[in-house]
């Protein structure tokens, strides 16, 4: 499938995505397989979670329009899915959810030789991150947080 096809077709998606306060988040078409494989990642246009049942609301109403579109002249099979849980903690509700949880903090400090650190996620306040680290709570402000990760522990 050329680059222009796939754009059509990513149009038509989207037509079909915005209709359901959904978004195609990633379209990938996998010409090497037999028969081609058409990988669609939806997420809700309100940030809420894709359930499986949302997914399976979106297969036929696609099908039906990658049908009408007649971009395809062969057979395919159409995945539809959700992208999944990122391991960056970016959101309020991520910090809420995963609150205890073991966390990787990549720090920005000029000065110091440490550039990350590992521990317990404690807490999130406007101005600084708490985190446990072996039973201490060390308050990092958030100027210094470049990054907040999901990861094990390490000793």
């Amino acid at each position: 499938m050329n680059k222009e096809n796939k754009s059509k077709l990513e149009a038509v998606l989207e037509k079909v995505a915005s209709e359901r306060d959904l978004e195609i988040y990633d379209l990938n078409i996998k010409t090497n397989q037999n028969p081609i494989v058409i990988e669609i990642i939806i997420k809700k246009t309100n940030g809420d979670d894709i359930s499986l049942d949302d997914c399976s609301l979106f297969n036929t109403p696609a099908s039906d329009e990658i049908e009408k579109s007649n971009l395809l002249n062969c057979s395919y099979v159409l995945e539809i899915s959700s992208q999944g849980v990122s391991d960056e903690l970016t959101s309020e509700r991520d910090f809420e959810t995963f609150k205890g949880f073991p966390v990787n903090v990549e720090l920005n400090q000029k000065d110091s030789k440490i550039k990350f650190l590992n521990g317990l996620l404690y807490e999130k306040a406007n101005d600084y991150l708490a985190i446990n680290i072996k039973g201490r709570i060390k308050k990092i402000p958030f100027d210094e947080v470049l990054k907040i990760s999901l990861c094990t522990l390490k000793d």
